[in-house]
């Protein structure tokens, strides 16, 4: 930084730096600090990034001008500093801007609206929303470059431990017929299932609350969900008899993990009623249930993680609003850019 300052310091106009320190106000050296000091705050980073995009150049000029009108810093002197053309900038200050550059700010200014309703979205999902909702068809890379330069980011990701308990002595065990083949070519073909955890908080005292959920892997649809205070057997089925009598005709293969409510005898009773077949992933594979456990990462980092929830009913309603909004809402690009209910009514159409 003192080198790169040096250098500046020899090429710089005299004239400007003379005036400067003749008016009483800094040395040349503290002046330049201040105005690198100055400028690096508007801009926003350090200035090895200052060139990501031209949306970020907008913002270096905006720096500018307002350098020049607020400190009365020579426009000269900061362009110089920032290794910026001025004819560059008296042409972006005159509002004569390219094509490409009027198009990149509106493109941002629609970024940022959409990321501003939902913060958790990355450049990815952003611009799968542009697709779907907005018809703007552009690549990821440019989106990405204008997250950049805009400072947008997605919300962090956490790791899920899971709350699946294993049966000691299980009753019934399937294979793995599944075989992670993730893909249906209708719906009703094949349900994944799982159950996850969730806490809230009264005081000092945590409570748990568990969320049982069946997902069609055709157009990952959630068939059917249970909420309740109890990790038990009455979870699982309830979810099962759901999506049974929303889907009375569906015979699907039904693929869990080795928890304990899937691996009891009555339950493997109510699937051979229902006309389906068993599959369970492997032991210590997790991945063998991957949609159903990227479904639980989904939901927990969108709208979970980072809150605390300080009753039963503010979680609760949470979740409902969030499964609602999933499948009618949220765009999915292994759909195609459509919502798992477009893709479900795609399907039953052709």
């Amino acid at each position: 930084m003192a080198a790169s300052r040096a250098g500046n310091m020899q090429s710089l106009n005299r004239r400007h730096l003379s005036n400067a320190a003749g008016s009483g106000l800094f040395d040349t050296h503290l002046y330049l600090a201040e105005m690198e000091r100055d400028l690096l705050k508007k801009i926003g980073r350090d200035r090895e990034e200052r060139c990501l995009s031209e949306v970020r150049q907008r913002r270096i000029y905006a720096a500018i001008r307002e350098a020049h009108e607020e400190k009365g810093y020579p426009i000269e002197l900061v362009c110089k500093l920032l290794h910026v053309s001025r004819s560059a900038y008296h042409k972006w200050a005159s509002g004569k801007l390219s094509r490409r550059a009027t198009e990149n700010e509106r493109l941002a200014d629609t970024i940022e609206k959409i990321h501003e309703e939902s913060p958790d979205k990355g450049y990815r999902r952003l611009n799968d929303d542009l697709r779907h909702d907005c018809g703007i068809h552009v690549n990821d890379k440019r989106v990405l470059r204008i997250c950049r330069a805009r400072d947008i980011r997605s919300t962090v990701k956490y790791n899920n431990r899971g709350c699946t308990r294993h049966a000691k002595n299980p009753q019934y065990l399937a294979e793995n017929l599944l075989d992670r083949q993730f893909y249906a070519a209708k719906p009703n073909e094949k349900w994944l299932t799982d159950v996850t955890e969730f806490k809230w908080y009264e005081g000092s005292e945590i409570h748990k609350l568990y969320l049982s959920a069946i997902l069609d892997l055709c157009d990952r649809r959630i068939v059917s969900y249970v909420l309740s205070e109890r990790n038990d057997n009455p979870l699982v089925f309830k979810t099962f008899d759901k999506a049974v009598q929303a889907n009375p005709d569906a015979q699907p293969l039904f693929h869990s993990d080795r928890g304990f409510q899937y691996t009891n005898r009555a339950f493997h009773h109510k699937l051979v009623q229902a006309g389906m077949t068993q599959s369970m992933s492997r032991v210590a594979h997790c991945i063998d249930n991957g949609p159903m456990e990227g479904f639980w990462g989904i939901l927990k980092r969108e709208r979970y993680y980072g809150r605390r929830f300080t009753s039963k009913h503010e979680l609760v309603q949470m979740i409902q609003q969030y499964i609602r909004y999933y499948n009618t809402r949220r765009v999915q690009r292994n759909l195609g850019i459509l919502m798992p209910m477009e893709k479900h009514a795609l399907c039953l159409a052709a």
